[in-house]
């Protein structure tokens, strides 16, 4: 699959083969809903947490006697039955959301999503890019630039998924909304369904052919 290669400008330079390999994967929903569900869980911190009645501090005295009172018998304050008594069946911090997922089923998830962003046009490939100073200023105008001449980015949220950390880039992107980065080792299907449009590097992809040859996986030669 060939894609069109922009520069910083947003001016039209050439057209770039895409490994088959990795952006022409066909799409299984069951396997993408799955990997992507688990990635979800597994993002969960699990801080919420209710006190039973064992937990409530107080309720040591029995609020009235058992007998004679005309009223119902309790034997704590601290009964669920009672405002500021113990919750039945809420959450608690002891419980593991994490959800087990093979490399493999990961693996695939992330190059399906790859391939339907290469399908849908929601991916553009530039020749480089370079930031002289970690500037927000003129990385906005970089994106205003390409959003005016690339018909794909005029609307959405942004990925930028660089081949390696770059601080310049990754501190002018920081204050940006909507707009964040990711290296390409990093990178995994929930990530790159969280947002419309995907902006990568030559130097990108390359990082892709060598990050999936390691992982034993076959990518075709351009």
């Amino acid at each position: 699959m060939f894609v069109k290669t922009y520069n910083q400008s947003g001016e039209e330079t050439g057209k770039t083969l895409l490994p088959k390999a990795i952006f022409e994967v066909k799409v299984n929903s069951d396997l993408l809903h799955q990997v992507v569900r688990s990635q979800m869980a597994n993002q969960r911190q699990g801080t919420a947490h209710t006190k039973t009645r064992s937990e409530v501090r107080g309720g040591g005295k029995k609020p009235w006697r058992q007998k004679g009172t005309g009223r119902a018998r309790h034997a704590s304050i601290r009964s669920p039955l009672w405002r500021g008594g113990g919750i039945i069946f809420g959450p608690t911090k002891d419980k593991i959301y994490k959800q087990k997922i093979n490399r493999k089923m990961a693996r695939k998830a992330l190059l399906m999503t790859l391939s339907g962003k290469a399908e849908e046009q929601e991916l553009v490939v530039l020749d480089d890019l370079k930031m002289e100073e970690a500037k927000t200023k003129e990385m906005a105008k970089m994106i205003q630039r390409l959003r005016s001449k690339v018909a794909s980015l005029k609307k959405g949220s942004l990925l930028f998924i660089l081949p390696e950390k770059d601080e310049k880039v990754i501190r002018a992107i920081h204050n940006l909304s909507d707009v964040e980065t990711i290296e390409a080792r990093n990178i995994n299907a929930l990530k790159i369904l969280s947002f419309k449009n995907l902006i990568m590097t030559k130097e990108t992809i390359s990082a892709f052919k060598k990050l999936f040859s390691q992982k034993n996986e076959v990518v075709e030669n351009e």
